[in-house]
């Protein structure tokens, strides 16, 4: 069985300690998908959506919660954070998300990627909920990690 890291030898819950590591170029991909009636999806489209205008709101939304992600999750790590961004693709019966986030650290970007996709489609599912009872979050995941010396 793998060692937990997040467990001290006393199986107490414990945060990494990354000190000794050294600072690499890491990059974190995640998405996910809201689905959404066809009318919802024209609306959003349309920029009709009563709360204003989803996709930019729920852009903001996600970057601004990937900068909170060591306040959310209690074991991650601060890290400066180089760049979010998020994707968003209007498909025929969802909204999907892709989440990219950028750092130069000693530890990794995916859950700071999975929290700003999972944010943003918190957000939309908000600004919606008036129109379209039946919406549905799904396929949260990360796509990829990377790292690279700088």
């Amino acid at each position: 069985m793998p060692k937990l890291t997040h467990l001290n030898r006393k199986g107490e819950a414990s945060m990494v300690d990354v000190s000794a590591k050294s600072p690499l170029r890491r990059e974190a991909v995640a998405e996910g998908r809201i689905l959404l009636a066809p009318a919802t999806l024209e609306l959003i489209r349309k920029n009709q959506i009563k709360k204003g205008d989803v996709l930019s709101i729920a852009r903001i939304a996600g970057i601004h919660a990937a900068k909170q992600t060591q306040h959310l999750i209690p074991l991650c790590h601060q890290i400066p954070l180089s760049k979010v961004q998020i994707d968003f693709e209007l498909r025929t019966k969802a909204v999907h998300i892709t989440a990219t986030t950028i750092t130069i650290a000693q530890t990794g970007v995916e859950m700071e990627a999975l929290t700003a996709v999972s944010v943003a489609a918190l957000t939309i599912y908000d600004m919606c909920k008036a129109a379209d009872k039946k919406m549905r979050i799904e396929g949260v995941r990360l796509l990829s990690k990377t790292k690279q010396a700088v």
